[in-house]
């Protein structure tokens, strides 16, 4: 029954239709939508796959990385997740101050082992108000998103993807 399962699950791969999914992976895979740039915010693009988006049109700068208490612009985060970097968020429409004080710790965790291995921060933390999830994580490509604080499934999904370019070669 498992084989048989697992053949299934591997039918597209077999017959030609691409990679197999790797699910050892943390987070949901999205098609990659390239890297275009759109020159204001506001200017129409297509719509993005995901939601938060994970990748597609963005504005050619990036948010800075930090921490923040105001939503950033889909159109930065994808040029964040571009650069590397992971964006943490959180939705709370009640407010959230316990939770978002544990992402916090874990922001401050990743932000100090930066500074002491003289690396770059790709890190940004944000409310984003346009999901259902408490929590969602983004890299490029990849979602995850959950409702309880889970410091080890966040640290898996960080170690993951922090610090890969995805800036498409020419």
């Amino acid at each position: 029954m498992m084989r048989g399962l697992l053949a299934l699950a591997l039918l597209p791969w077999l017959l030609g239709a691409g990679p197999a999914p790797d699910s050892s992976q943390p987070g949901k895979e999205f098609p990659d939508l390239g890297n275009l740039h759109i020159k204001r915010l506001g200017d129409p693009h297509s719509p993005y796959n995901s939601d938060p988006p994970t990748s597609g049109p963005h504005m050619p700068g990036i948010a800075p990385w930090g921490a923040y208490d105001k939503p950033i612009p889909k159109e930065y985060q994808v040029h964040n997740l571009e650069d590397g970097g992971v964006v943490i968020q959180y939705h709370c429409p009640k407010g959230c101050p316990d939770l978002v004080k544990k992402l916090e710790r874990v922001f401050f965790k990743y932000k100090t082992r930066a500074e002491k291995e003289k690396k770059y921060l790709h890190l940004i933390l944000a409310p984003y108000p346009d999901m259902d999830a408490r929590i969602a994580l983004t890299a490029w490509t990849r979602l995850d998103t959950f409702n309880d604080f889970d410091e080890a499934r966040i640290d898996r999904f960080i170690e993951a993807y922090v610090g890969i370019d995805h800036h498409q070669k020419k």
